[in-house]
């Protein structure tokens, strides 16, 4: 039986340089992800992974299941979708339940066996939440909060979701901005910032109080959870927690960070990271 390693909210198994993650949940003896993740989510997750072990990639090709312009911004790895011409050494394989393959060699049979006790979903919750996001991605729903175009959210995503913060003054700035305080431009983000914080306080939203981003899902979530963290290397910032973790925050604990599904907003997702147990 392949190891199984827990990572970033996913499992992962190797069969030599291959690598098959899954979703921990299941139901109706189904795989099915978790309340924000979806394939884009355990792509990054899975290029991390390969990363940490010292498998570099630059480019994939895949499915368009995977959003190519998130996990550009998140891992630096290009996404060819489709069939399109140019080589490629290494591909994306999209199970048909929540389960990618990332491989090297499409002629090898791979051995994967992944684990038989897996955590099963409350069909009410998930229920709710599939009706929810779907609603949310409809073309028809307007969302009440602040209205972020693609344009300006594409700008950012790199900072974002590669972590990247901006150097000013001997001190870094994260999440970046365009001038400081006194009025002047800062130079673009360039300087890479730890997946690592402590936090120093939380705070949690009734679903009645939540942004109305988030006004459709929070009900089901029974509200939504947020931390102020603090980086080593200085810069402090607000994330939400992730929705498929049962973590309750307290001042003083070691958080990383995951990329996940913000919200939606003209039928698309916004990804972003949130926070989780370090230990995970």
């Amino acid at each position: 039986m392949n190891e199984v390693i827990e990572w970033q909210g996913y499992l992962g198994m190797f069969d030599e340089n291959a690598l098959m993650m899954q979703s921990p949940y299941i139901h109706n003896d189904v795989l099915v992800f978790g309340a924000d993740s979806d394939y884009t989510t355990m792509a990054i997750a899975g290029l991390h992974l390969l990363s940490s072990r010292g498998i570099m990639i630059s480019e994939i090709r895949s499915l368009p299941l995977v959003n190519p312009s998130a996990v550009k911004s998140a891992t630096g790895v290009t996404v060819l979708c489709g069939e399109e011409e140019e080589a490629c050494d290494w591909n994306l394989l999209v199970g048909e339940e929540a389960t990618l393959v990332f491989t090297n060699d499409l002629e090898r049979d791979l051995g994967f066996h992944g684990p038989s006790e897996l955590e099963s979903l409350d069909s009410t919750f998930y229920s709710d939440m599939q009706a929810a996001w779907e609603k949310e991605l409809s073309s028809t729903h307007v969302s009440q909060g602040a209205y972020v175009s693609e344009a300006a959210y594409m700008e950012g995503a790199d900072a974002r979701l590669g972590f990247m913060a901006q150097s000013h003054d001997h001190a870094l700035v994260w999440p970046p901005r365009q001038m400081d305080g006194d009025g002047k431009r800062l130079q673009q983000a360039n300087s890479p910032l730890l997946a690592s914080a402590v936090v120093e306080s939380w705070t949690k939203l009734s679903a009645a109080g939540a942004p109305s981003e988030f006004a459709l899902r929070a009900p089901v979530l029974g509200g939504i959870q947020t931390v102020f963290v603090r980086f080593e290397q200085g810069p402090c910032g607000v994330f939400l927690i992730a929705d498929d973790e049962q973590y309750e925050p307290s001042i003083g604990d070691q958080v990383t960070f995951v990329v996940r599904r913000i919200y939606a907003q003209e039928g698309l997702i916004r990804y972003g990271m949130k926070a989780i147990p370090a230990s995970n």
